[in-house]
């Protein structure tokens, strides 16, 4: 019975992901479906194509990409942003959102560079992976400490969230490690992550050569 149960565990965990993942996708491919028939319905009548739901979903977000890259339209989405950056909650809501989405989004040159760091204070044996939103303190208001510091972003395992702290920048060491592999590593606790690129896998110390015995030169009467 034991070897059953484990059995079925580790079924569960195999097929567990692989479900999820097809029922998102199918969810997705369902409303979007849905979506389409609604604004197209007026249009095309009967006409229909599967899959022109998703079709039409790729063509809105290229067009609304195309859209807020012109200055017209960035000035017009300001205003239509006004609502949810002055409501008291949906302000928190909306900006912590947004500023999210932008650190993920394709930078500008004067942005912030995504960066990876291990954090660890000095002479402490514990460290922590994290991401680096901001190389330096100006712009903040009066209050942090003085010197080199750099804001560094510690996501939490199986939830969004996490804590951003200000540390020396002697504190931080970058790794070869992209934003979404650290993301994605830190949400499950770093329980599947692979070694990093280019890193060798740890291999035995070699074995000293066994002591050969001293010769001494041959000695003449």
């Amino acid at each position: 019975m034991k070897r059953l149960s484990q059995y079925f565990l580790r079924g569960l965990l195999a097929v567990l992901p692989i479900g999820i993942t097809l029922y998102l996708l199918y969810a997705l491919v369902v409303w979007s479906e849905r979506f389409a028939l609604t604004l197209l319905r007026p249009l095309i009548g009967d006409f229909y194509v599967p899959g022109l739901g998703l079709v039409l979903a790729a063509a809105l977000v290229l067009l609304a990409g195309f859209l807020v890259s012109t200055h017209a339209t960035a000035r017009l989405l300001n205003w239509v942003e006004l609502p949810f950056t002055n409501l008291p909650v949906v302000k928190s809501i909306y900006s912590s959102l947004k500023s999210f989405a932008d650190y993920f989004a394709p930078h500008r040159r004067d942005a912030t560079p995504q960066q990876v760091v291990i954090l660890r204070p000095p002479g402490a044996e514990w460290e922590v992976v994290g991401l680096v939103t901001r190389h330096h303190l100006h712009g903040l208001p009066a209050g942090f400490l003085p010197g080199d510091r750099v804001a560094v972003y510690l996501p939490m395992g199986y939830m969004i969230g996490g804590y951003t702290v200000f540390v020396p920048r002697a504190w931080i060491t970058p790794i070869d490690m992209s934003v979404e592999e650290a993301m994605r590593s830190s949400l499950i606790a770093w329980m599947a992550a692979s070694p990093p690129r280019g890193a060798a896998p740890p291999s035995t110390p070699p074995s000293p050569a066994p002591a050969q015995p001293e010769t001494r030169p041959h000695e003449h009467p």
